[in-house]
C-alpha cells in the first residue's frame, strides 16, 4: 500500500504560501489543509456568537467544530460543521480576531489534534506556521517560504486593494511587520523555520518559479 505523504509548507503572510500550497495539492492531487482557515474559524464562530478568548467557552466552541476541505472552482473551500465559511473568513477583521486565537496555546493544542486526524487517510499538504515544527515534525517534506517586509506587503496591499479601495499600503505594512513580530514571538508555537526544512526566499521569484521549485523538491523526497 502506498505512504500517505504529509507536505508541510510554513511560512509568515504574503510569501504566496497560499497559492504554492494550493497549486502543489492539485498537481498531486493531495487534500489541501489551511490551517490558518481553521484558527480564523474559530474566530468568526466565537465572534458571531460573543464568546470572548481565553475562556473555556471558546475550548468548547472549539472542540465541537469539524472542518473539511475541498478543492472546487478552482478554490479551496473551507467547510466549519457543513457550513461554507470561505469567504466569510477572509476579512481583515476575522484575520486580527484570529491572531489573538492563535495565542490561545489550550486552543491550539485542540486545533493542532484535528489537523493531525484529518492527515490520517490520505496524503496532505498542510499550510501554516508551525506545520513543521509541531503539527507535524516527521513530514515527509518541509517548505518554509519567506520575502522581503516590503515585497509581502506589496503583494497583500494588491490583493486587498481590489476588495477595499481605502486601504493604503502603509497600514498595511505595518499591520503585517506586527502580525510577524506577534507569530514570531507567540509563547505557544511560534512562527519558525524547522531545522530540516528548505527556505524558499520567493522575493525576487514569480509564483511559477517558486511552484516549479516546490513540486521539484516533492518529486525528489517521494520518488
Amino acid at each position: 500500500m502506498k505512504k500517505n505523504i504529509v507536505v508541510a509548507i510554513d511560512g509568515p503572510a504574503g510569501v504566496g504560501k497560499s497559492s504554492v500550497s494550493f497549486q502543489v495539492a492539485k498537481h498531486f492531487d493531495y487534500m489541501l489543509i489551511d490551517t490558518g482557515a481553521m484558527y480564523r474559524s474559530v474566530a468568526l464562530k466565537a465572534f458571531n456568537l460573543g464568546i470572548e478568548n481565553n475562556t473555556p467557552e471558546i475550548l468548547e466552541l472549539s472542540k465541537s467544530l469539524n472542518f473539511s476541505f475541498k478543492i472546487e472552482n478552482n478554490k479551496n473551500m473551507v467547510f466549519v460543521n457543513g457550513e461554507d465559511v470561505s469567504t466569510l473568513i477572509r476579512t481583515e477583521t476575522v484575520s486580527k480576531m484570529a491572531t489573538d486565537v492563535a495565542k490561545n496555546g489550550d486552543l491550539r493544542k485542540i486545533l493542532v489534534e484535528k489537523q493531525q486526524r484529518l492527515a490520517d487517510n490520505c496524503s496532505v499538504v498542510m499550510e501554516g506556521r508551525d506545520i513543521g515544527t509541531v503539527v507535524f515534525p516527521n513530514a515527509e517534506v518541509k517548505i518554509f517560504l519567506s520575502a522581503t517586509p516590503e515585497v509581502k506587503a506589496e503583494r497583500r496591499f494588491k490583493e486587498l486593494k481590489e476588495k477595499d479601495p481605502t486601504v493604503t499600503f502603509k497600514s498595511i505594512f505595518e499591520a503585517m511587520v506586527l502580525r510577524d513580530k506577534q507569530d514570531s514571538e507567540r509563547a505557544e508555537s511560534p512562527l519558525k523555520k524547522a531545522d530540516d526544512a528548505l527556505e524558499i526566499d520567493t522575493s525576487d521569484k514569480t509564483i511559477d518559479e517558486v511552484i516549479s521549485n516546490v513540486l521539484s523538491v516533492i518529486n525528489s523526497r517521494i520518488s
